[in-house]
């Protein structure tokens, strides 16, 4: 004859075993409480840096500018010539409804709101509001008569080269 005791034994090995086998499962599929690694695990990205104000007010730069560019530097003065002889057919820098100018981005055949943005380095560019990036043109020279400034995309500019801004005269 089988005693209480011996008989239980193969039963409490078995619950023991379908426990493990259950707390086993809770790790892996995300069961009881969340404790696992099926649990998606939400990480807050840090915030974007502020965007730094640029030493250029987007007032300084609305108008009516001829343009031209150039590829070597020794072509700038010439280029510059160029571009005030453009001035019969400008190119149109308008103001931004908040705050930036309506210009072209490379590639673009309809112009958009632009922000002037500065650098740590003390640098400004001209680009989509954000963080600085390909999109946008960094301001190479600015002394309120010409503007010059470069696509920091590598192929925009290749092709556009160092863009000349020079402003025309008021009309009459």
């Amino acid at each position: 004859m089988i005693s209480s005791r011996n008989a239980r034994a193969p039963l409490n090995l078995a619950f023991a075993s379908l426990m493990a086998m259950g707390l086993g499962a809770c790790g892996s599929v995300g069961g009881f409480g969340g404790f696992g690694g099926s649990q998606p695990v939400e990480v807050a990205e840090p915030p974007p840096p502020p965007e730094l104000p640029a030493t250029i007010r987007s007032e300084e730069i609305v108008g009516r500018w001829g343009l031209a560019s150039y590829q070597n530097p020794a072509d700038r003065s010439r280029t510059e010539k160029a571009a005030l002889s453009q001035c019969k057919n400008p190119y149109v820098i308008g103001a931004g409804s908040s705050g930036g100018v309506i210009m072209h981005l490379a590639d673009q055949a309809t112009p958009q709101e632009l922000r002037l943005k500065g650098s740590p380095g003390g640098k400004n560019y001209i680009g989509p509001a954000g963080p600085i990036g390909e999109q946008d043109r960094e301001i190479v020279s600015f002394d309120g008569r010409v503007l010059v400034t470069r696509f920091l995309d590598k192929d925009a500019g290749t092709r556009y080269g160092n863009m000349v801004y020079v402003r025309c005269s008021p009309r009459a």
